[in-house]
Formats: structure tokens, sequence, C-alpha cells
């Protein structure tokens, strides 16, 4: 892990996003929070980070759509992206790394075994 990587977090349920961003804080990452997929695309689009968790089902632009895009754009094509959502079939997990996503994790999940795979993923990246 690099000395501050940087983490957004998206998930229209506040208290997981919370949740998620204390963990990930308390482990040492810089973490900035979105609360919908219009947000989150722009905030990705403003500033530069080297993770993205990203819930599916969201009000309006559903994580599906905001990975898309992101894989659209040279500027955050290549940002590794993490999903993490309650759906839970495997039509559902096919989907989203059809669209592009790095990671599944599903909901309930465990804090300790998403920082694990957040670690893998950015020494993924730093290969």
């Amino acid at each position: 892990m690099a000395s501050q990587d940087r983490v957004l977090v998206v998930d229209d349920n506040h208290d997981i996003c919370d949740l998620v961003a204390l963990k990930l804080t308390n482990s040492g990452f810089g973490v900035s929070q979105a609360f919908d997929g219009a947000t989150a695309l722009q905030t990705a689009r403003a500033e530069a980070f080297d993770l993205i968790i990203l819930d599916v089902m969201m009000p309006g632009m559903s994580g599906l759509d905001v990975l898309r895009a992101l894989r659209d754009e040279a500027a955050t094509r290549s940002t590794p992206v993490l999903m993490l959502t309650a759906k839970t079939q495997e039509r559902d997990i096919e989907a989203g790394f059809a669209a592009g996503a790095d990671d599944y994790i599903t909901k309930p999940f465990s804090p300790r075994e998403l920082l694990v795979r957040v670690r893998v993923i950015l020494r993924r990246g730093q290969q």
C-alpha cells in the first residue's frame, strides 16, 4: 500500500458507506464518499483514486452504469473497481465482471475481508 492510497466509497446506504469509510480510514487510506451514481462519477472525474468501492443498486444511475462510464473514459479506465452489493445471483456477479469490475463482494460482508481484498487489488495495481 502506498503512503496514502485514495479510495472512493459509493453506496446510497449512508450507514454502509460510513462503516466502509471508517474501516479504511483506520487502516491508513484516504477516503471520499458518494451516495449516488451521478455524484460518484463526477467525483471520480474530478479526483484521482487508487480504488473505487461501488454499490450496484442505487437510485438514478446504477453502479453498473457508473462502472461502464468509468471504463469508457481514458482518465478512469484503469482505476480498479470493487463491487460491494446485495446482488448475489450468479448472473449479477457475471454482469459486474462483464461491466469491468476487478472484484465483487456480496452483502452482508465482513469488513475484515473487504480490507484484505482492497489491499490485494492495490498490490496488484502496483506490480
